[in-house]
């Protein structure tokens, strides 16, 4: 069964670890006959300060965003690949999903369920292909998955993408070749898959 993928790279660097991972899973899922849209932080103009807008009175989207808001809508499954800096996500990806995840376009806040507004975007899966320099059980034990459930609960499941899975790729500031070659390897592999 095919699947409508959107890619989307998160790191805001025109070339990047993040780029070829989530090129490879893209060109990966096309080959076995998934439609797949790509879309590049680096790429995007926008203004990523949500500013003083407030819900009732947000700023117009720009063309870019318009578009990603578009692809989410279209996709069947997401793909997020991003960098751990700091302990959180880049602060232009930040700004990215402050600005087009709206009420009315990715969740509805006139009807609740236990107090959280209504997703707007269920029946959507999520796959994240996480770099860092943490390693997976550091980011477990010590920093009790931080990242991972900011992305997990409260960006992606809050807009009804779930679930979201996690591979992570450590140690990856300096990577040897033969590294990152099966990491670009792991990638393809869960393209291929829709996973």
């Amino acid at each position: 069964m095919t699947k409508r993928i959107y890619v989307l790279n998160g790191h805001p660097g025109e070339t990047s670890l993040s780029r070829s991972l989530s090129l490879a899973y893209a060109e990966a899922a096309q080959t076995a006959g998934h439609e797949v849209r790509v879309t590049h932080l680096h790429d995007l103009t926008f203004d990523s300060d949500f500013g003083n807008g407030g819900y009732q009175n947000t700023k117009p989207l720009e063309p870019a965003l318009d578009q990603v808001l578009e692809d989410l809508a279209w996709s069947e499954h997401v793909v997020l690949a991003t960098p751990m800096w700091w302990g959180g996500i880049p602060a232009k990806l930040k700004g990215l999903f402050d600005r087009v995840l709206l009420p009315g376009r990715t969740f509805d806040t006139r009807k609740k369920s236990f107090g959280l507004p209504r997703p707007m975007l269920s029946g959507r899966t999520a796959r994240v292909l996480l770099t860092s320099d943490t390693k997976s059980w550091l980011l477990r034990f010590v920093y009790h998955n931080a990242i991972l459930n900011q992305l997990r609960c409260q960006i992606f499941s809050f807009v009804g993408i779930k679930p979201t899975r996690f591979t992570q790729f450590a140690d990856a500031s300096h990577p040897s070749d033969r590294t990152v070659s099966r990491w670009l390897s792991d990638a393809r592999s869960l393209g291929t898959k829709a996973a």
